[in-house]
């Protein structure tokens, strides 16, 4: 952790969220003028589209049905930690990014699920910002949880995640119900050892709860909305968290626990900005008292 280059890292599994609240942060950033440093946890994973689709082939050849890329042999955990250690130590570092689509490919000049060259960090920004899949991880062999200096994990409960990537991955992917089935079934070692027990280190927990019934998420016909959720904020410290004040500016809001207050899901994006703006502006302080 550094106080002169700080480390905001979002943590969340595919598909919980994670793009929207790297938006809200950026209305923050814009606001606040912070200017960030951005750096995705799909630039970290080992394979290219091509060869992840190979070596999942020769795993399921040996009788390994469970490669992911949740796990660290498919994505470059040790590289991830040194570019939190170098920009906590020097404010820059290395990163690349992962092409998905034909609009990025012409954006950075390669084919779609390709990587770009590794580049260095642009010189002089405020904080990094992360967002991806392993934001948190801590393994026998490395810590990254120990450089970010503000950890946010995102996840909706299980079933609706499971929901919502069925309506991602067979409308805008193509893939049958059986094949995204198959996907979750392979997934699930590493979610459990590797994306789960992240939520344990991150300061605070958004997890959305949908107030419908999904006890067959396979068969829903639909994504509940935020109108029929409600969210859970958990803060792992919740000392210095006004929460009288935060139950008074999100209406029907609700503590569950001494560190947890509930939200209707149409509130998530008032909540953060209430939240973690004064987070951003002791961070930004802290370093200025530094320079």
């Amino acid at each position: 952790m550094s106080r002169r280059h700080p480390i905001i890292s979002i943590t969340g599994s595919s598909g919980a969220g994670t793009t929207s609240v790297k938006k809200t942060f950026e209305t923050i950033f814009r606001r606040e003028n912070v200017n960030a440093a951005y750096i995705e946890g799909d630039a970290f994973h080992r394979y290219d589209r091509e060869e992840m689709r190979r070596k999942l082939v020769e795993e399921q050849e040996r009788g390994n049905k469970h490669l992911s890329h949740f796990s660290p042999e498919t994505n470059l955990f040790e590289d991830l930690e040194r570019t939190f250690r170098d920009y906590s130590e020097s404010g820059t570092g290395m990163t690349r990014h992962y092409i998905h689509d034909e609009e990025e490919g012409r954006l950075y000049g390669g084919q779609p699920g390709t990587f770009t060259d590794w580049t260095r960090l642009p010189e002089e920004s405020d904080l990094l910002f992360y967002e991806g899949l392993h934001g948190a991880v801590v393994t026998d062999k490395v810590n990254i949880a120990q450089h970010a200096d503000l950890k946010i994990g995102v996840v909706p409960v299980i079933n609706l995640e499971w929901i919502q990537k069925l309506h991602r991955d067979r409308g805008s992917r193509g893939y049958s119900t059986e094949a995204v089935t198959d996907t979750i079934l392979r997934r699930m070692p590493d979610y459990v050892h590797y994306i789960c027990p992240q939520f344990t280190e991150t300061d605070i927990n958004f997890q959305r709860v949908p107030t419908v019934d999904t006890s067959n998420p396979f068969i829903a016909r639909w994504i509940p909305t935020p109108d029929e959720s409600m969210v859970v904020i958990r803060m792992k410290n919740p000392r210095g968290i006004d929460f009288p004040y935060l139950l008074s500016m999100i209406p029907h809001s609700f503590m569950s626990r001494a560190n947890s207050i509930v939200i209707h899901g149409a509130k998530l994006d008032l909540a953060m900005q209430l939240i973690l703006t004064p987070l951003i502006l002791q961070m930004m302080e802290r370093k200025r008292r530094t320079l």
